[in-house]
């Protein structure tokens, strides 16, 4: 008895303690006393606000480095020498570092461990704001009503983050009381479709009641188009193989009533409903969204004054890599549908850096196309994350196809040093490449968005006052510096998708913020052709679902490039063949976003993806001859219990009633 008294205590300091240190959201800059009691802080709607603020401070922050999920997965690399527990932790999971020791698991959301925010004290945060919601006496009732949408909304979501981690959680929702008993205190992971269910009920729950579309100074919280464009996300994982009828993995994870945690119906029924409601769901979002003016975001501005020339004469190339180069970067523009805003950056982070910051473009110093520039203007260009030659190669051809498809692609020959076109060939790549410039045939005649993402020799960056012709090996303009040998791009590609083009080195007040995007509009086009295509096959209506965003980026529809494939013609035309298509369109639209590990979990493919080794160039090479030369960066691997993240072991020892995840015990 003693000992429960003992815990009731502590559950009480810690949850008192959780709700009463604030930090504030983009639109609140008040931080209450922390000696202020729950009756205090829930006395009026002013200190409740404050309240609300909280529930999000506990999104998980994936522009921070070293904490965040992106770079789980084979798109980025990071500097070589970061080998430490509490560096590059996606990285880390990749490689096969995980653990649940305590001190070692990695980006640990069940207790809040290892860089991330614990998920359990954000919904307990959530919670806790509902039961004194109802007592706060000067706020109207349709604004109690929206305000309790959001928290219902954020107890989903938060579940959801879990659930895509861990598979079975506990769920949570409600307050334990002073008095709980031990049953109460220490409860049972659920079974994954009854996470699903409360998930999607706490959604559905939410969405009626939510703005929407909430005002500039609100920009950031969660409105009706974050939630239904979410809940698709959230039924598009439920449909998906991993989650779905996994009898391959999981058919011996049961739980204490010797019950599978995850569903064995495989049925072609229950299948089918489930991606039907997936379908219906990104087509619900798609259609609200459009409704309310979101759309995919295209570049409608003057050029800027280093592009005139170029622009004049090559507009309709240049406006689409202006809208592709901005997609990200532009802030609270027509596509983004729900962005993290709540960064509060002032430079630095103590070494733990925004992706901005960690890809920007370092300039040498000297006398530069005119400008000089100083060493101490290479300040916030720390260039520790760069592209792998893995997600290059993803990108498709010209043509919309991937390099081993295209006909008139010369992939023997692509290593081979070649020229871009000169002054009188260059036509629609002015602006793009650099004419008359010594590359490789890799880098010629592929889509767009290649050139958009990533920065390559023989292409340009994109600076506040400036279009810099790049060239990434070793003392060019973007690599290797004996000046600052820790901080260059280790595979020798950048990623521009991060950085806005106004951003400018020399001081962080100079790089322009912008929120990072949870869920975008091409998202959930990409969403719909997906689940579509899995419940009727690849019909009309997925190609034009997926033709959106292809149209966008600059290349043929799905049926026109397909119909000429070299190896696969109308690859398009089966069921199968769309689904790697739509994959594939995925993680080249959505890359360094986070979404293709995700979607390869949920399709079961990350042994095929995940162990092979990351690759690039040789940064410190020289010369066009030394620099491309093909090697390993860093040795990956994938095994089938990386599925699931293990329970931190100081829960297992906490909560009897907890089962560990298989291959972790």
């Amino acid at each position: 008895m003693k000992d429960m008294n003992r815990i009731r205590r502590i559950l009480f300091l810690y949850m008192a303690c959780a709700c009463s240190v604030f930090t504030s959201c983009d639109y609140l800059n008040v931080v209450p006393d922390a000696e202020m009691s729950l009756d205090d802080i829930y006395r009026s709607r002013l200190s409740a606000l404050q309240g609300l603020a909280k529930m999000y401070t506990y999104l998980p922050e994936d522009h921070i480095t070293h904490n965040s999920t992106w770079l789980l997965g084979d798109e980025f690399v990071g500097r070589p020498d970061m080998i430490g527990n509490n560096q590059l932790r996606g990285t880390r999971i990749m490689r096969g570092f995980q653990s649940p020791s305590n001190s070692q698991t990695q980006l640990g959301l069940w207790s809040g461990v290892g860089g991330s925010k614990c998920m359990y004290e954000g919904i307990r945060t959530c919670n806790i704001f509902l039961s004194y919601l109802d007592g706060i006496p000067d706020i109207g009732d349709v604004e109690r009503e929206e305000w309790r949408a959001q928290a219902k909304f954020l107890i989903g979501y938060f579940h959801f983050l879990l659930l895509r981690q861990y598979g079975p959680v506990i769920i949570t929702e409600t307050v334990v009381p002073l008095d709980a008993v031990k049953d109460d205190l220490f409860l049972r992971r659920a079974k994954v479709e009854e996470c699903f269910d409360f998930i999607l009920r706490m959604i559905d729950e939410s969405i009626p009641y939510l703005k929407e579309e909430v005002e500039r100074s609100e920009w950031g919280t969660v409105d009706r188009a974050a939630a239904m464009a979410i809940k698709a996300r959230v039924l598009l994982y439920r449909a998906s193989p991993f989650f779905s009828g996994n009898k391959a993995y999981y058919s011996n994870f049961l739980d204490f009533d010797g019950q599978p945690y995850f569903s064995m119906d495989d049925s072609e029924e229950t299948r089918m409903a489930k991606w039907k409601a997936a379908a219906d769901a990104a087509d619900a979002a798609i259609k609200y969204c459009l409704s309310r003016g979101k759309k995919l975001y295209r570049y409608e501005k003057p050029p800027r004054l280093y592009d005139e020339e170029e622009f004049g004469l090559n507009e309709e190339r240049i406006r689409t890599h202006y809208s592709l180069r901005e997609v990200v970067t532009d802030p609270w523009n027509s596509e983004l549908i729900w962005g993290y805003s709540n960064t509060n950056w002032t430079g630095g982070q103590g070494g733990m850096g925004d992706f901005q910051e960690l890809c920007q473009m370092r300039i040498p110093p000297g006398n530069f196309m005119g400008s000089v520039y100083a060493e101490s203007q290479t300040a916030f260009a720390h260039n520790w994350l760069s592209a792998s030659y893995n997600v290059a190669a993803r990108y498709y051809t010209e043509r919309g196809l991937p390099i081993d498809e295209d006909l008139y692609f010369d992939t023997p020959s692509m290593f081979d040093i070649t020229l871009t076109p000169d002054e009188s060939t260059i036509g629609e790549w002015r602006g793009i490449l650099q004419p008359g410039k010594p590359t490789i045939g890799f880098y010629l005649n592929r889509e767009p968005r290649f050139y958009a993402n990533l920065a390559v020799t023989s292409g340009y960056w994109r600076t506040y006052f400036l279009r810099i012709p790049t060239d990434m090996y070793a003392d060019g303009v973007g690599g290797y510096s004996g000046a600052f040998p820790y901080e260059y791009y280790s595979s020798g590609i950048g990623i521009k998708k991060f950085v806005h083009p106004e951003s400018q080195c020399q001081w962080w007040q100079r790089i322009v913020r912008y929120p990072y995007p949870i869920i975008r509009l091409a998202d959930l086009y990409l969403m719909k052709a997906e689940a579509l295509n899995e419940y009727s096959g690849p019909v009309q209506e997925v190609l034009e679902a997926i033709n959106e965003v292809r149209l966008r980026a600059g290349i043929p529809t799905v049926e026109n490039a397909w119909a000429i494939a070299k190896n696969t013609p109308n690859k398009h035309t089966a069921k199968d063949g769309m689904r790697d298509i739509i994959l594939q369109e995925r993680g080249i639209e959505l890359a360094f976003e986070g979404s293709r590990f995700w979607d390869m979990l949920r399709h079961l493919r990350c042994e095929d993806e995940f162990n092979n080794p990351i690759l690039g160039w040789d940064s410190k090479g020289t010369s066009v001859e030394s620099f491309f030369m093909l090697e390993p960066k860093q040795v990956r691997q994938f095994s089938t219990r990386d599925y699931l993240w293990p329970v931190d072991l100081n829960e297992l020892n906490t909560n009897g009633n907890l089962k560990q995840n298989p291959s972790w015990e």
